[in-house]
């Protein structure tokens, strides 16, 4: 048995140097909600040293006309580019666990024999947490780690 699951994939990816920043978190959101794996924005420097952004995005091939649809529609962007990539995966599985401050969320991440590899508390499930409780998110954070430390 291979030691991680594999698919392929796609990126696609623009530079944006004439967009407004304030745009880009409802750009993120659409693009999720449209079946994106991953949305990234990168800082870059394009000619005559503009700053600019390399907005990429990893999804599923099937999901590649409605997200040019919305790189499109919701940026500035004349042209993207796509290719083809093979993503490795860990198993995933969620895990709600009991701490001081309520319920949190755990991401355990496995090989495919079911060894655990990383534990990764949830953040909006702390964020949540924190808020509810009003108490410093970082703490919500320690205390899932400190039951997740007992996989």
């Amino acid at each position: 048995m291979p030691p991680f699951k594999s698919r392929r994939l796609i990126v696609l990816e623009t530079n944006l140097d004439d967009m407004n920043p304030e745009w880009y978190e409802t750009l993120m959101d659409r693009l999720f909600k449209a079946g994106a794996l991953d949305v990234t924005l990168v800082p870059v420097l394009m000619k005559k040293s503009r700053p600019a952004v390399v907005l990429q995005v990893l999804a599923d091939e099937r999901r590649q006309p409605r997200l040019l649809e919305i790189f499109f529609r919701e940026s500035t962007t004349l042209g993207v580019r796509s290719h083809p990539v093979t993503r490795f995966e860990l198993k995933r599985k969620i895990k709600k666990v009991k701490t001081i401050y309520g319920e949190v969320k755990l991401k355990i991440a496995c090989d495919q024999k079911g060894k655990t590899l990383n534990i990764s508390p949830e953040y909006e499930s702390c964020r949540d947490l924190a808020k509810k409780k009003k108490i410093p998110l970082k703490k919500v954070y320690a205390a899932a780690l400190r039951w997740g430390s007992k996989f």
